[in-house]
């Protein structure tokens, strides 16, 4: 049974208004997409991106939610899918020349993480070729 687009063993996490622009985050993002959980909390624990911290405390969320909620194991979590949006943008002024004003625009950000249960295709890929 689905409920709101997810299957059973599916689980999600969302954290909203992040404090950066989606193009920033998406960059995190892409770095994570796919991969098994233990693999995706390395990779954002020794990025160096400011971000990175954020993207990690949502992972964990989802993490708990799947071992709390669904009784779904850690060690078989990988990363379904990871989105990220824009939220609100706060529009401020800084003063330019000859009394003029100049826009500075500080956008927020949605993020998404959909944790799924089983063999990771990243994962899968890797150990055909290993194989080869």
């Amino acid at each position: 049974m689905t409920r709101y687009g997810i299957k059973d063993n599916q689980v999600r996490a969302f954290n909203k208004m992040i404090r950066i622009s989606h193009q920033k985050l998406n960059l995190v993002c892409d770095l994570i997409r796919g991969l098994p959980v233990e693999r995706a909390i390395d990779v954002l624990k020794f990025s160096k991106k400011r971000v990175a911290g954020e993207v990690l405390k949502t992972l964990m969320s989802a993490i708990a939610n799947a071992e709390h909620n669904k009784n779904l194991g850690a060690d078989t979590l990988f990363v379904k899918e990871i989105w990220c949006g824009k939220a609100l943008t706060m529009k401020r002024i800084m003063p330019g020349p000859r009394g003029s004003a100049r826009p500075i625009l500080k956008p927020f950000s949605n993020l998404t993480i959909v944790l799924e249960s089983g063999v990771a295709p990243k994962a899968a890929k890797v150990k055909k070729e290993a194989k080869k």
